[in-house]
């Protein structure tokens, strides 16, 4: 079942003048009315290699992206199509094509290298294409690859973890597809038949020696090994025998196209929309649109700035900002709740703290829903005291103050009469008054009590949460490096293998602290409450 926003054409998201690139504000809107998880498939390569018209197909069109029919590059800067998944209820898919590698025009090499980096930090499916096969000289032009680790960093440099490694570049970069275009050989190895997958770890394979160039050649192949533990191939062959339309396939029917490229690309369409996950942040932290937003202006600033985009860091500036619309939405439901559920004056304080506490526990379970990396519980505890019901009642002051206008309609004469009786009843009123407040103080010590177990309750619920997302990601990351010395060892490439003991040994600690991390975060989180119903209680 298709949802989501549906746009009629692309629109730039980031633009590039000369070395200098912005966020297109445009774009920006258009995220930001995208509460859905987003699906984000970027495709990067050399110029003039069919990349917009893939991008095309999975929108099932021919146009959209422009393709151009010269050898000048046709795309700048990168460009986003959002549409309803298709198969993904409640996804969106976003499409990012970005301006080909290589172009001599830009004059500038860096522009590629960042194009590359952005594509990889804003994807959760990332295409590389290329023309006619993988050997030596594509995985050349893939140097990119081998730039990241240079172009980005894991943790901030302020943090007191230990260095980074590849386990830490893994958690956030997205899976890795491989298109081949015009490929016109036969998928055999040896004397027998490969398919795709098969081709392209063939050709991962790194080379045996200890030569300075062989090393070099290495470097792509260990770089996509170790970061993209995900990987998928599919090889095109030509779409069409005639020349005149070649370079105007936007304007080609399908009937038209030859059969063998009509089955490749219904595969690969068929594979994106079946295995491209949504967009995650480590951690399991998915990314709406209104995420992919901030953060593609928070890397954007950060290149301006001449420093490196830190994950760490785009994490927490995310957070920041959905834990703000996360309060907003929390506050704005139980305003909402309390204003369809009370009428004022009640009738007791009882039955005012009931309503609230219903309200209340409702707005925590929003705040839950939309919230991540409070780990501070900042934000929830402007949730957890009296602060909401506060504004509420003040909210409702008009109402309030109608009554007291009422009750000074009283004559001078009645109140007259009613001094004597007043006088009277003085003694028994303040003693009676005195048990109220008692009461009412004591009916809120146990609201506030109430709050606070069912704010500790949901915590532990969302932890346990985290936890499990944190520990599955943790798992997923050991198998993939014990496949990578495996693979080495299988290689002959012993040395290698055993540097990974290193950052297994790691893996493995940082597993059994994560599995132990729950009871201490939960004694935290219960001291943390304590604290606060304790101020609040005095």
């Amino acid at each position: 079942m298709a949802s989501g926003p549906s746009m009629m054409n692309p629109v730039c998201l980031v633009e590039r003048q000369n070395s200098q690139m912005t966020v297109n504000p445009n774009a920006l809107k258009i995220l930001d009315q995208i509460s859905q998880p987003v699906v984000v498939v970027a495709i990067v390569g050399p110029y003039r290699t069919g990349k917009s018209y893939l991008m095309n197909r999975l929108v099932g069109q021919n146009h959209g992206f422009s393709l151009g029919s010269t050898v000048r590059a046709e795309t700048k800067g990168i460009w986003m199509w959002c549409v309803p998944h298709p198969s993904k209820e409640s996804h969106t898919l976003v499409l990012l094509d970005t301006e080909g590698l290589g172009d001599v025009e830009k004059g500038d090499s860096k522009i590629d290298s960042w194009t590359f980096t952005l594509a990889v930090l804003l994807s959760s499916c990332f295409v590389y294409n290329s023309m006619s096969t993988i050997n030596h000289q594509a995985l050349e032009q893939l140097h990119y690859v081998t730039e990241l680790t240079n172009l980005i960093r894991t943790k901030s440099p302020c943090s007191s973890d230990d260095g980074e490694d590849s386990a830490d570049f893994v958690s956030f970069f997205p899976d890795f597809v491989w298109t081949v275009r015009d490929f016109m050989l036969e998928l055999e190895f040896d004397g027998h038949p490969i398919t795709e997958d098969e081709y392209l770890e063939n050709a991962l394979r790194l080379i045996p020696g200890n030569d300075p160039q062989i090393q070099n050649s290495n470097m792509p192949r260990e770089m996509i090994r170790s970061f993209f533990p995900k990987r998928k191939c599919f090889v095109f062959h030509r779409p069409v025998t005639s020349r005149k339309l070649l370079v105007h396939m936007e304007d080609v029917p399908d009937d038209q196209l030859d059969e063998s490229f009509q089955m490749q690309c219904q595969d690969f369409c068929s594979y994106i929309f079946t295995h491209a996950k949504s967009k995650t942040l480590g951690e399991g932290i998915t990314v709406n649109g209104a995420g992919l937003g901030t953060l593609a202006v928070a890397y954007v600033d950060t290149i301006n700035s001449g420093a490196v985009p830190c994950l760490e860091n785009a994490v927490m500036t995310l957070a920041e900002h959905e834990n703000s619309a996360a309060v907003e939405k929390a506050s704005a439901h139980y305003s909402e709740q309390m204003a369809q559920r009370v009428t004022l004056p009640t009738d007791t304080l009882q039955g005012l703290l009931e309503v609230h506490a219903a309200c209340e526990r409702e707005a925590i379970a929003v705040f839950m829903e939309h919230s991540f990396k409070d780990d501070k519980r900042e934000f929830q505890k402007k949730l957890v005291a009296n602060e909401v019901l506060h504004s509420f009642l003040q909210s409702q002051a008009g109402v309030e103050e109608a009554i007291l206008k009422a009750d000074k309609s009283i004559t001078d004469w009645e109140n007259a009469m009613a001094v004597e009786r007043a006088q009277k009843e003085a003694a028994e009123r303040e003693q009676e008054l005195l048990k109220e407040k008692l009461n009412e103080q004591q009916q809120k010590l146990e609201m506030q009590e109430r709050s606070m177990k069912e704010n500790l309750a949901q915590l532990e619920e969302k932890m346990d949460r985290e936890r499990e997302d944190l520990l599955r990601q943790q798992d997923r990351l050991l198998e993939h490096m014990l496949k990578m010395q495996r693979e080495l060892l299988r290689d002959g490439f012993k040395k290698k293998a055993k540097a990974l003991t290193t950052q297994i040994n790691k893996l493995k600690e940082n597993i059994q602290r994560t599995r132990n991390k729950s009871i201490v975060a939960q004694v935290a989180a219960s001291f943390a409450l304590l604290t606060l119903f304790l101020v609040i209680k005095k």
